[in-house]
């Protein structure tokens, strides 16, 4: 896979594997419960699986080694949820979407690629318990920065951040954070073959 390569991510043939089989099922349910717009292979691969494992550099910097728990809310498919938890598989990573076939086909793939760090929960992140909390919390795309943080402020823990997925760099967005968080990085990805903006926006408590 030339494309995680180039972004650093380091994947064994295992991971490189369980990525290919997830694009498959995602092509064939998607055919069917219309889980994603974007269809085939090679779309799928760089659209979804590489904009996801662009990510994972900035996240493995701010974990520094430890083994976190990650909370990927509005996961949609497992984007990005169920990619991090191939590609690190010392992670605990739950993902939570509200609509119903989502998490059946997260759950789904997480059984069938055999990821016993990855939990696929049907619902909505303001309706989490609040433990165990998640040492980061990501989205991608998903909605205002203000309503993500908000609902999922419960979830987070002492020392935790949110990481929200973005493409231009929303500074609309930023300047409307409700008190209580505050942006302290927005950070430019590069996602190989995409000629598109793509960032990620670091938000903690204050």
């Amino acid at each position: 896979m030339a494309g995680a390569r180039e972004l650093g991510v380091v994947l064994d043939a295992e991971q490189r594997g369980q990525l290919l089989r997830f694009i498959g099922m995602l092509a064939r349910w998607s055919t069917v419960y219309n889980l994603s717009a974007i269809r085939g292979h090679g779309p799928i691969l760089q659209q979804h699986v590489l904009d996801c494992l662009a990510v994972l550099p900035p996240m493995v910097r701010w974990a520094g080694g430890r083994a976190i728990r990650v909370l990927d809310v509005g996961s949609g498919a497992g984007l990005p949820g169920l990619v991090i938890a191939v590609a690190r598989p010392d992670w605990r990573v739950t993902t939570v979407d509200a609509v119903a076939k989502k998490a059946a086909f997260v759950r789904q793939a997480a059984g069938e690629l055999q990821l016993g760090n990855l939990e696929a929960i049907h619902g909505r992140a303001e309706s989490l318990p609040a433990l165990p909390a998640f040492d980061l919390i990501t989205c991608r795309a998903l909605s205002a920065l203000g309503e993500f943080t908000a609902a999922s402020r419960h979830c987070l823990s002492e020392q935790g951040v949110w990481a929200a997925m973005k493409g231009v760099d929303p500074a609309e967005e930023v300047a409307s954070l409700r008190p209580g968080t505050s942006v302290f990085h927005v950070e430019p990805l590069r996602v190989p073959g995409l000629d598109a903006a793509r960032c990620l926006v670091w938000i903690r408590p204050n």
